[in-house]
């Protein structure tokens, strides 16, 4: 049975929220609503809902108006088994190394390479993404000139599949944190199924605010796939956390944002090393002074 989703966008968190809240109060109401900033530098925020039959127009074009919002876009969703399409479509990625698959790509692994188990249909982080990507390649050229790190962290993990990386390739624990209690449970599942279940430490925590996060600095290696906000917010607590010397691979941000984000971090005591766009996202290597 199709279902449909209604899409609109507000100008700025607040209205975004309030209207979102509005939303879950309707009648009937929908099964699932959700904001999102849009990271484009225009300020704007989408509100999405998703309503099992189709919702009334009028009453969505009502609250829209009333928080400052252009009207509901009404679309009917198919009936898909997404997780059975995804699985289909989407091919195991290669960078360097590293070989990230789905299980139904298990007995494609090359000899030699380091397999990552990822399930698609779990959380962010499937390697497909520029983002994740990007931060896969930089971690291959760090191991592949030699490198080691061992205080490594993930911050914003998601799938986790960054900190497995690492885990890879280098000695010792890697702590992984995401401020989504369920993407940290998609970690720790995704670490037990790639053997990692020890090496791996799968922590609840905005940025680096948790105590066992504190207890393991400073590190040698963060990652932060993350957006431009969160990562320019989180720039002074990585100058804290980060040893001399160390390295911070930061992604999530659009190429027109990268020089921006590395300002702000040159400003806070870290030396752009490397740069890389893949399509319209940028990854930085940068390190701490």
């Amino acid at each position: 049975m199709p279902v449909h989703a209604a899409m609109t966008t507000a100008p700025g968190q607040a209205p975004a929220e309030a209207l979102a809240a509005a939303l879950e109060e309707l009648e009937p109401a929908p099964y699932a609503v959700g904001v999102t900033e849009i990271e484009d530098g225009s300020g704007l925020w989408e509100i999405g809902a998703h309503f099992e039959d189709l919702p009334d127009g009028v009453a969505l074009d009502l609250l829209a108006a009333a928080h400052g919002a252009r009207p509901f876009a009404v679309s009917e969703v198919p009936d898909i088994d997404w997780v059975a399409h995804v699985r289909r479509e989407l091919s195991p990625v290669v960078a360097g190394r590293f070989f990230v698959h789905g299980s139904h790509d298990a007995d494609k692994v090359p000899e030699g390479a380091e397999p990552l188990l990822i399930e698609a249909a779990m959380a962010f982080g499937t390697g497909h993404h520029g983002t994740t990507l990007g931060c896969l390649r930089a971690l291959e050229r760090m191991v592949a000139r030699g490198e080691t790190r061992r205080r490594v962290a993930d911050i914003g993990a998601g799938t986790a599949v960054l900190a497995m990386a690492a885990a890879r390739v280098w000695p010792g624990e890697v702590l992984a944190s995401d401020i989504d209690p369920v993407a940290v449970e998609v970690a720790q599942a995704n670490a037990a199924a790639n053997g990692l279940a020890g090496r791996i430490l799968c922590l609840e925590a905005a940025g680096f605010d948790h105590p066992d996060i504190a207890a393991r600095a400073p590190f040698d290696l963060v990652f932060a796939n993350i957006l431009k906000g969160p990562l320019i917010a989180l720039a002074p607590d990585m100058a804290a956390r980060v040893a001399p010397g160390g390295v911070v691979i930061l992604s999530g941000i659009l190429v027109e944002q990268g020089a921006d984000v590395a300002a702000v971090y040159a400003r806070s005591g870290f030396n752009l090393q490397e740069r890389e766009d893949i399509g319209d996202w940028t990854t930085l290597v940068m390190t701490r002074l």
